[in-house]
């Protein structure tokens, strides 16, 4: 019988890995130190939860297996992956593709070039030239001037490049010359191409430069699938692989090709929906402690939150879709001193430099602790933190008491900045640090920690969804409600291209918003569509 599956988070400091069967239970858990060539921590991950599921006894995992195929490995049908190879690429200016920049819009838009608020050095690895050509949109599908499909050609012509990246004036209104520009350079030059009405909403620059991260990571996206594909082979998995995207649910391999840029920010998505999958709880703050930092996000109608604002990554403005989160100088290793805590960390090191552990290094683990708060199945950290703490105990007991007021502080201050004056929700505590938390914080009805919260997002990564939207504007006339039936069409199109079963795809969010400043009456309209994946 064909009916597990694995989910797989790259962190910062870990890589945590589970298997669900068909109930979506948590069957087998691994945590892995994340390693600076994410794909050994991976396989790593990967190879621990194959080994729990190897020594089930006969009638447990394999002995209700169906005729021939006991073997567990037969079992797994999918493997989700949520990484920071894209992340790490653009942090660190490494294996970045080179990319002719162009842009649809020419003479509107020439004042302010392309990448013109890039930082230098990322601007250098990935600009092969830039371009503005005669062509683009008004908002209400005029054209700003007609396509220049020969001033294209001469700038390729002289132009070495990895990729391109197409961004149209209000192509989301209108992408019919991108569209075109695309089916030109597939055809002439044979480069992978990057469109902008399938990556970002309104906003042509923020949209321009996330258009321009996705040409230069197909390279990074290429190296992540070959060596998930890699790795499912050599331990003869026959499963289908996934990657994770930002908004908390999940694509292809063949989409993730296409829109790696997708992936950046999967991390804190994926928390949030294994934290709504273990708790049970579909409107919720959530709390997930690390060993470094605390993200904090909001689940509304079990997705994360996305942000308004556009997203900063590697130092570049962005508008695609990111989780709204806030993250706080606080985890298990963060660094306590006589004058307060943080914001330094031990991190992967707590486990030599913590008190608790035998170290000489006073952290919030020990501050926890100290005040009564230790993690399942810790019950004698007490007695080594007072064996550590020798002939100083009263001073150091001290310092951690005001180290643990200092941290109850910045959690309801957190809180409350993302409660955005709603005080009717639970709180969700993850994270292998969610020992932390006290049992009650204003703001919040009730503390919940489920079963598993140490794996949560890679739990997140097993149980998600497929998905695809639209963000355009459309006419607010009479053909109003007809054009918003094609728009959620046009999602779920998208959300089957990523994955998803057809029967099962349903719009989950809807959202118009009038348009007052243009000459004829506009509705901007954003739509999300979900569904399980097809089998």
């Amino acid at each position: 019988m064909a009916d597990l599956r694995i989910g797989i988070d790259v962190g910062g400091t870990n890589t945590d890995a589970v298997v669900l069967d068909a109930e979506g239970q948590v069957i087998a858990k691994a945590k892995r130190p994340t390693t600076p060539e994410v794909t050994e921590g991976l396989r790593a991950a990967l190879d621990a939860v194959l080994a729990e599921l190897e020594p089930a006894p006969a009638g447990d995992l394999s002995g209700h297996a169906a005729g021939g195929h006991g073997h567990p490995h037969d079992r797994i049908t999918r493997v989700m992956l949520g990484t920071t190879h894209a992340t790490n690429a653009i942090l660190e200016r490494r294996n970045l593709g080179r990319v002719a920049v162009l842009r649809l819009g020419a003479p509107a838009t020439t004042a302010v070039p392309p990448l013109s608020d890039w930082p230098a050095g990322l601007r250098e690895a990935v600009s092969a030239g830039e371009a503005i050509v005669p062509g683009g949109h008004y908002v209400d599908g005029r054209e700003i001037s007609p396509l220049d499909l020969g001033a294209i050609r001469r700038f390729l012509d002289t132009t070495e490049a990895d990729a391109v990246a197409v961004t149209s004036v209000f192509s989301p209104a209108s992408s019919e010359h991108e569209r075109l520009v695309a089916e030109l350079i597939r055809a002439e030059y044979g480069l992978p191409v990057s469109v902008s009405h399938e990556i970002g909403s309104l906003g042509l620059l923020e949209r321009e430069n996330a258009t321009v991260l996705n040409a230069a990571l197909y390279g990074v996206a290429a190296h992540v699938t070959d060596a998930l594909v890699t790795a499912l082979a050599e331990r003869g998995l026959k499963a289908r692989p996934y990657l994770a995207q930002n908004d908390g649910t999940l694509m292809t391999l063949e989409h993730a090709a296409r829109l790696p840029v997708s992936t950046i920010g999967s991390g804190p998505a994926n928390s949030l929906r294994g934290a709504a999958y273990l708790s049970g709880v579909a409107d919720a703050i959530v709390l997930d402690v690390g060993g470094t930092s605390t993200d904090l996000g909001v689940l509304v109608g079990g997705f994360p939150r996305e942000s308004a604002a556009a997203v900063e990554i590697g130092g570049v403005l962005t508008n695609f879709r990111m989780p709204d989160i806030l993250a706080i100088a606080l985890g298990g290793g963060t660094m306590v001193r006589s004058h307060g805590i943080g914001p330094e960390s031990v991190g992967y090191r707590i486990v030599k430099e913590a008190l608790v552990f035998g170290g000489t290094t006073m952290t919030m683990t020990d501050a926890a602790v100290a005040a009564g708060r230790v993690p399942p199945g810790a019950t004698d950290w007490r007695d080594r933190l007072q064996e550590a703490m020798g002939d100083r105990s009263a001073t150091i007991a001290d310092t951690l008491e005001r180290a643990v007021a200092v941290a109850d502080e910045m959690v309801v201050d957190a809180v409350d900045r993302m409660a955005l004056g709603k005080s009717d929700r639970p709180l969700v505590a993850v994270g292998g640090g969610a020992f932390l938390l006290p049992s009650a914080i204003p703001g919040a009805t009730q503390v919940i920690r489920p079963r598993h919260a140490e794996v949560a997002n890679a739990v997140g990564a097993a149980i998600a969804l497929a998905s695809g939207r639209v963000d355009t504007i459309l006419p607010a006339g009479d053909s109003r409600s007809e054009a918003i039936e094609r728009v959620k069409e046009q999602a779920a199109a998208r959300a089957v291209a990523a994955g998803a079963d057809p029967s099962g795809v349903e719009i989950v969010d809807l959202l118009e918003v009038p348009l007052s400043y243009l000459s004829e009456p506009a509705v901007r309209v954003h739509v999300k569509a979900a569904g399980p994946l097809a089998r």
